[in-house]
């Protein structure tokens, strides 16, 4: 008994946090292909019906761009001073301690989670 509580919850949070690995891979290759697109257009990609031009792997579905296994769903914006542009990986696997991520176009990664630091849901 005193082994299953403390391996389910480590177990658990392995689980989430190789999903959560997926939120952030779809945010550096959407970065890497924002850059590509900014280099051929002088322009980023600031608009989620514009989505299908940064030619990622998936193709957008309902202006949000899926991760591999759907896990997460990327979405673009632009605010004050990001940049240029902010890529957000909304999630649903119900990770509450780092929430939806993201990356701006300077390099700034965020979560919208409050349970863990920055550099724990980005490792």
């Amino acid at each position: 008994g005193i082994l299953a509580a403390i391996a389910i919850p480590n177990y658990q949070e392995y689980i989430t946090r190789s999903k959560r690995s997926e939120g952030t891979a779809l945010l550096s290759q959407a970065a890497a292909m924002q850059e590509r697109f900014f280099a051929q257009n002088n322009s980023y990609v600031i608009s989620n019906d514009d989505l299908g031009k940064l030619a990622l792997p998936k193709a957008p579905v309902n202006n949000t761009v899926p991760s591999e296994n759907r896990y997460y769903a990327l979405t673009v914006s632009s605010v004050a001073a990001d940049g240029g542009y902010t890529l957000t990986a909304t999630q649903s696997i119900g990770d509450a301690d780092c929430g939806n991520l993201t990356l701006n176009a300077i390099g700034v990664k965020g979560r919208t989670g409050a349970g863990k630091t920055i550099e724990q849901c980005w490792k």
